[in-house]
């Protein structure tokens, strides 16, 4: 699942650290519908991206569970805003996940796609060399999921970007017994407190620009 939403700018349009934003109220309510979705599935083990915002939703959802906090899940990394030219800025937030998106692209012009990949499949790896658990929630980031499902269809380093991936929402995915040849992906982008994706046509980077716009240029 994707954790649920946060503010990554601040009231005056500021944005804030990445690394150590939580959840804001929205968020909180989205991993409450999704504990909700999810009750009654017994987890064998859970996994987040030990920044807090993952660490937040997985106590919120499984709030028994002890959870593991593995970092080369983490979401990829931007860099300073203030170091991409402001007409740039608008193509590198609502463009960042566009179709097929290309190894060496940069997430706002910090890590590329390619490097994400090859953190996050080893880190995979690692979970599937452990043959004690049946069922995981792993509690991580819109592209860290984007390259996990991608990598489970394709059985390639292909990044699908339109794997759009709503704050709280669950994919469920059967990984088998020869990773990722006989992966089934079950559902994705399933949002419990919004099942139809009513509430905006937005993707998630859309928003995220919206709210840069409305702060201090």
């Amino acid at each position: 699942m994707r954790h649920g939403a946060v503010s990554y700018f601040a009231p005056d349009g500021r944005p804030v650290q990445e690394d150590g934003v939580g959840l804001n109220e929205m968020g909180r309510a989205q991993a409450e519908a999704t504990r909700d979705l999810l009750r009654g599935v017994t987890f064998d083990r859970v996994l987040t991206s030990s920044l807090p915002r993952t660490v937040e939703t997985a106590r919120i959802v499984a709030p028994e569970a002890e959870i593991e906090e593995w970092s080369d899940l983490r979401e990829l990394r931007g860099a300073r805003l203030s170091d991409i030219p402001f007409e740039r800025l608008e193509e590198e937030f609502v463009h960042a996940f566009r179709g097929i998106v290309p190894l060496e692209k940069r997430f706002l012009g910090g890590e590329t796609i390619g490097e994400l990949f090859d953190r996050v499949l080893p880190a995979l790896e690692r979970l599937l060399a452990d043959k004690s658990w049946d069922t995981v929630l792993a509690v991580l980031h819109g592209a860290v999921n984007r390259s996990i499902l991608s990598y489970a269809l394709t059985g390639e380093h292909m990044f699908l970007g339109h794997f759009e991936q709503a704050p709280g929402c669950v994919n469920v995915l059967d990984v088998g017994d020869d990773w990722p040849a006989d992966a089934i992906v079950r559902a994705v982008n399933i949002a419990p407190h919004d099942l139809l994706h009513a509430s905006s046509r937005l993707t998630t980077m859309e928003g995220y620009w919206e709210e840069f716009l409305a702060g201090p240029q």
